[in-house]
């Protein structure tokens, strides 16, 4: 696109990826988008102008120009010619003949792509937030948690930088909650396309299940609708992820790629959780990503061996419950940009965190409890985690919901959600030994 790259990133924001008016300012070469359209066609019940330009998602002078090639080419034939968009086409022999050869090469039939030094440009564009992020804006995000200052000034910090981060401690800490929130605190939306072409080959980015489209805009002009704008992408990986889902996916079906989970998460963040725990080993997944991370670049491998670039720009979350001098060494350490370690909180955060767990589900807690819920910690030596709360008034829901109490915290359901969350024997209570009547009958009055 020709005047994409003087663009600012306000222009962009406000008014979208401008319309291309001709083949040539789409970056895509004619010979692919003649080859898309003739798809197209022979797809359609129907085929107008106006419904091929739909499928290619670009204007339809732009898309008569394409179809007036194919026509020229003998490879569609125009069955009634009226007003702009209101053409029909019909598939001829010839037309058919290609469309064999073409699937066998590429069966991609969906937007007309972008191509790859505009994908670049744009993702590098939008990498940051919009606006820097604050302290408020921070702790707007992490409102639901209770977490200490000092943590909520990293998380800033990281967030404003679009670094990576590896977040440690024990499990229950909290690490995978704060790593989905972070997300949250990138201010704007990210505009990326539903598929890049390069040298006649296709990949996907645009992925419903890991995207979110933002609610098409009211503006004064129209946009390039080969973009599509989405939320600022949030993409969760844990034990399943491998050193397979980092390179480009190819599909004998479909005969294109579908991008990697670091492509598709451009924008946003990509959380590795449970980071140690994955089929691969930590070490080759952090060597796959060492380079990466540090120079903001990325390397795929096409299936012919030529090798792309693509943007890297993405904030990293590795979360890990795991001694991180088993996971990784300190040339890694240097690059990873930021670390914090979640600690277990201190008796009064507990006690906040219960209590705003009890309010979220609705459960009347009294002090009684509360001293009892303490004491039994004490008791025990056991430590206060963070997820705790929850989990044992997920339990106390339940006994209330079994036996038809009321919603209220006392000593005894605390004692019997306890023991359902930590476990302990169930051994049967008999009752106490009885008389039998003969024995009875026999007694001699005293």
């Amino acid at each position: 696109m020709a005047y994409l790259n003087i663009l600012r990133r306000e222009e962009i924001e406000s008014l979208g990826p401008p319309t291309p008016e001709d083949p040539e300012e789409t970056g895509v070469s004619d010979t692919f988008l003649c080859d898309l359209a003739l798809k197209h066609v022979a797809s359609l019940t129907e085929p107008t102008s106006a419904l091929v330009a739909e499928k290619l998602h670009l204007p339809c002078a732009v898309t008569e120009e394409i179809l007036y090639r194919l026509y020229r080419e003998k490879l569609i034939e125009m069955r009634l010619q009226s007003a702009i968009g209101v053409t029909r086409y019909a598939m001829l022999d010839h037309g058919w003949e290609r469309l064999v050869r073409l699937e066998s090469q590429n069966g991609y039939r969906g937007p007309a792509p972008v191509s790859l030094t505009d994908y670049s440009h744009m993702m590098r564009l939008q990498a940051g937030p919009s606006r820097p992020t604050s302290i408020d804006a921070v702790r707007s995000a992490f409102r639901d948690l209770v977490l200490p200052d000092s943590l909520l000034q990293t998380l800033g910090c990281v967030i404003n930088s679009c670094s990576s981060l590896f977040l440690t401690g024990l499990p229950g800490t909290g690490k995978t909650a704060v790593s989905q929130r972070i997300n949250a605190a990138l201010f704007g939306s990210v505009w990326i396309p539903y598929a890049i072409e390069i040298d006649g080959e296709i990949i996907r980015v645009f992925d419903s299940h890991c995207h979110r489209a933002v609610p098409k805009r009211k503006s004064p002009s129209e946009h390039d609708c080969r973009w599509v704008e989405i939320e600022r992408p949030l993409i969760i990986v844990g034990g399943e992820f491998t050193l397979d889902h980092t390179v480009l996916a190819w599909s004998e079906t479909s005969r294109f790629y579908e991008a990697p989970f670091q492509m598709k998460s451009n924008g946003g963040t990509l959380v590795i959780d449970d980071f140690g725990r994955q089929a691969v080993s930590p070490r080759s997944l952090l060597n796959r990503w060492i380079q990466p991370l540090e120079r903001r670049v990325d390397f795929l491998t096409l299936n012919n061996g030529k090798k792309i670039e693509v943007p890297f720009e993405q904030l990293v979350v590795f979360s890990t419950n795991l001694d991180d001098k088993d996971l990784i060494d300190e040339a890694f350490l240097r690059r990873m940009g930021y670390r914090a370690r979640m600690e277990m909180p201190t008796q009064s955060a507990y006690v906040e965190i219960f209590q705003r767990a009890a309010t979220a589900q609705a459960i009347t807690v009294d002090q009684a409890s509360l001293n009892h819920i303490l004491n039994k910690y004490a008791s025990e030596e056991r430590p206060m985690k963070p997820c705790e709360p929850r989990d044992l008034l997920n339990r106390v829901n339940d006994v209330c919901l079994f036996e038809g109490r009321p919603q209220k915290l006392t000593p005894e359901l605390v004692d019997i959600a306890w023991r359902n969350y930590f476990g302990s024997g169930h051994t049967f209570e008999l009752p106490a030994p009885q008389a039998s009547a003969a024995t009875q009958s026999n007694a001699v009055p005293v």
